[in-house]
């Protein structure tokens, strides 16, 4: 299936929704799957809810993700270019005269005032919403109803018109859908949808027909709420005589309720992430925070929205992308909605950051502590990874359970000092700084030998020396273990530490 070609055709009037984001894992996965292709294209007919740096931002999400397309706006010249729509309006009005020639379609010139008053007079006659179709084409401004000359007189005049598809009465149009199997509508229970518009500009029906068809869509895989669209778009392929694409409407993600449809906005509300990298609106309600900056890995994104609607049929969880690809299949593909479980995505994460290895957890961790103004060498930073690793969830956790390792600590266990620490264990302490000096290879089993062997000699419990040692190095009883510390600080910084607190220790308890 070499032939196989599948597009990610999102709107760039702002953030894109992480729905939008599985659509086009969706699509990677079935065009590597079958050897074929993957095609970015814009669409960005409706110029009036077109938001400024909505489709740089879509090129970030995706290259963060991995989900690389082989066709699209600045990738190289092509056949089957321009990938943004408003780059393509000529090729619209071409077809869309087409369809008018041929009767298939036909030019209407009802203002909006018009329109309205055609709405109110069907609600208050029977109730009913007013359709522009076979019912009441006949009955309206349009060349169907006005003379050839008129119509002409019209256009040459400047005045607004739009082009209706002429939906054919009393027909089953009939969707072959990959995913729900066949699906009908009854042609009269639909409306003459506006094709173009007087300024050129075509709606999504007609531009995602021609470009599908001018582009070689094999497959059309999105989501489910375009499924009603898609009688519209089986009448416009019948209307040209091109052969159809396969259709595969993938199910709704839902609130991690699982009731309705899960929004934009229910990030905010139950501050999650619900869109793939952070975007800043021109309002703060406008601003939402991304799966990137919350702390994720981007495999972890990929294998969490993969299972958002497809399951292996196996008991394996974990993916990676090879894995994935591998074993995609569109009949996997459920009909349901899927939950938006964002515990789910929260252990994807930490079951990726325990797989990682140190090196590839140091890319991903070191802005996040030069951030904070600290500025490790890789060598450090890899075996800090690798110490840390294991209590963490989110990236963020490296340096909320890590900090103690990276700065000195400003507050500290009190209650555990007051009650262990004397004057003998003090200068055991110290006594013991200088051991670690002295080994030869500082690593992890080198240390809590010489603990071990020094506690050992000297009759210490490790319930008595350790707590204090640990206090001494991060000011806390909690955290990795102690020879694990003090391999990772080295012995400069361990004796520097041990000499600072137990100053602050004796200080503290008046011992000084």
């Amino acid at each position: 299936m070499s032939g196989t070609r599948v597009r990610f055709a999102p709107s760039p009037t702002g953030a894109l929704h992480i729905g939008g984001i599985r659509t086009a894992l969706y699509n990677y996965l079935f065009a590597r799957k079958t050897g074929g292709t993957f095609i970015l294209r814009i669409e960005d007919t409706d110029q009036n809810r077109y938001v400024p740096g909505a489709e740089a931002y879509i090129l970030e999400s995706l290259e963060w993700l991995g989900l690389l397309p082989d066709e699209g706006p600045g990738m190289g010249d092509s056949p089957f270019g321009p990938y943004r729509q408003s780059e393509r309006k000529d090729i619209y009005l071409k077809y869309a005269l087409e369809l008018v020639a041929e009767g298939k379609a036909y030019y209407a010139f009802d203002t909006p005032g018009a329109l309205e008053e055609m709405r109110v007079q069907a609600q208050e006659e029977g109730g009913t919403v007013f359709k522009y179709d076979s019912a009441t084409r006949m009955r309206l401004s349009n060349s169907l109803t006005l003379s050839q000359e008129e119509v002409r007189r019209r256009i040459a005049a400047g005045d607004a018109w739009v082009i209706r598809l002429k939906v054919p009465e009393n027909e089953t149009v009939v969707v072959e859908d990959l995913v729900r199997g066949t699906v009908q509508f009854q042609s009269n229970e639909l409306d003459d949808k506006v094709m173009l518009k007087s300024d050129g500009m075509p709606t999504y029906h007609l531009a995602n027909i021609v470009d599908d068809h001018l582009m070689e869509i094999t497959h059309v895989i999105r989501g489910e709420e375009w499924l009603p669209s898609t009688a519209h778009h089986v009448l416009l392929y019948q209307a040209f005589g091109w052969g159809m694409p396969k259709f595969a409407h993938l199910p709704l993600i839902l609130k991690p309720t699982g009731q309705g449809k899960l929004s934009k906005r229910d990030g905010v509300k139950l501050g999650i992430p619900v869109f793939p990298i952070s975007w800043k609106g021109e309002r703060e309600e406008d601003s939402f925070t991304g799966f990137r900056e919350a702390g994720f890995l981007p495999g972890a994104v990929i294998n969490f929205l993969a299972f958002l609607g497809w399951n292996p049929g196996t008991d394996q969880e974990m993916f990676h992308i090879g894995e994935l690809i591998a074993a995609f299949d569109i009949e996997k593909i459920g009909r349901s909605g899927a939950r938006f479980d964002y515990d789910k995505a929260r252990w994807f994460n930490q079951q990726y950051i325990l797989q990682s290895g140190n090196a590839a957890l140091a890319w991903h961790v070191r802005p996040l502590i030069e951030g904070k103004g600290y500025f490790p060498e890789q060598g450090f930073l890899e075996q800090f990874c690798g110490l840390m690793k294991e209590r963490a969830v989110l990236l963020d956790d490296f340096w909320v359970n890590g900090a103690c390792l990276l700065e000195d600590f400003t507050v500290f266990d009190e209650k555990t000092v007051a009650k262990k620490w004397n004057t003998a264990l003090r200068d055991q302490i110290l006594a013991l700084a200088g051991v670690i000096d002295a080994l030869p290879v500082p690593d992890t089993a080198t240390v809590q030998g010489a603990l071990d062997q020094y506690m050992q000699a000297h009759g210490l419990k490790a319930g008595d020396l350790l707590p204090l040692l640990r206090i001494a190095l991060i000011g806390t009883t909690k955290g990795p273990g102690v020879a694990d510390m003090i391999a990772l600080l080295g012995p400069v910084e361990v004796r520097r530490r041990i000499t600072r607190a137990t100053g602050l220790f004796d200080t503290f308890l008046g011992l000084s």
